[in-house]
């Protein structure tokens, strides 16, 4: 398993943070370096990348991506973890028609300044506000632009599901809330599905039970996705063994294409890095040789 230098893309049960799944991969491969590509919730589900060995270099790369979601969510009801796993804070009858409910979600696609939640891992002074709010302590957080690229209404009514394509760092707990808060009936999440991140979709995902029975039977290999894939729309440059030599050193080289990324393959056709010609310069942007 040394040789593993890729990702590994989990359906993340309910009931397990992500560090729980660095866990369990760690253990699956044998592999210490092994890193996940955003958090989920501890009751979330879905796609959830686990980048192993010379992959993790590119955690950052996935994590920066727009997240696709379907969520749950009830009206009426407030909680102080913005979902249905905490404590309810107030409860009201709903009596909104379903064109006021369908106004009040559509009217959050596009750009809007969203405040993280007390339940999050934010930092505020070096400390989690999620380990603040466990001390039944709330301080003062600074709002955060985030868009909601697109939005679809699933299902209608007093318990509504969406479907939100997001920028990253969106919390859907608290666009749940943000939607209670504009209908003025207040709303927690009830559920949610992480379906796509990073180019990642569910038909790429194998719950922890599929890896283990590929594990048993030699094929764990064959849910590994190299790194390359990662970057389908850049094109492919190969070097000859010198001008390898001269970028793996860091070496300004020249390199006849126009400016932009490049995926970048030694003699032996091995990716080795991701490149960035600017004037007919090549330089590394991400390397991911070993």
């Amino acid at each position: 398993m040394s040789e593993i230098n890729g990702i590994i893309v989990l359906d993340k049960p309910a009931g397990k943070t992500s560090h729980d799944m660095v866990y369990f991969m760690r253990r699956l491969t044998g592999i210490k370096k092994v890193g996940h590509t955003g958090t989920l919730d501890p009751d979330a589900t879905g796609v959830l990348p686990i980048c192993i060995g010379s992959a993790t270099k590119a955690a950052d790369m996935i994590t920066m991506s727009d997240k696709l979601y379907r969520a749950g969510l009830v009206f009426g009801v407030t909680t102080d973890t913005q979902d249905s796993s905490g404590k309810i804070l107030s409860e009201q009858k709903v009596s909104c028609t379903e064109d006021e409910i369908r106004d009040a979600i559509l009217s959050f696609a596009g750009v809007y300044s969203q405040l993280p939640p007390m339940y999050s891992a934010v930092k505020r002074n070096g400390r989690k506000l999620y380990e603040l709010a466990r001390e039944g302590k709330t301080v003062e957080r600074e709002t955060r632009t985030v868009e909601i690229k697109d939005i679809k209404i699933l299902r209608l009514g007093r318990e509504p599901q969406i479907e939100v394509l997001c920028s990253k760092g969106t919390y859907i707990r608290t666009l749940c809330h943000d939607i209670g808060q504009k209908l003025g009936t207040g709303a927690c999440m009830t559920s949610l599905r992480r379906l796509r991140t990073g180019g990642f979709t569910e038909k790429d995902s194998h719950t922890c039970e599929e890896l283990l029975r590929l594990k048993d039977e030699g094929r764990l290999a064959d849910a590994v996705i190299s790194v390359d894939d990662l970057f389908p729309d850049y094109e492919r440059i190969r070097l000859t063994p010198n001008q390898t030599k001269s970028v793996k050193n860091g070496v300004l080289m020249t390199y006849h294409r126009p400016d932009g990324l490049y995926r970048v393959y030694d003699d032996g056709d091995k990716f080795i890095c991701v490149g960035t010609i600017n004037g007919e310069k090549l330089k590394v942007y991400k390397s991911f040789w070993t």
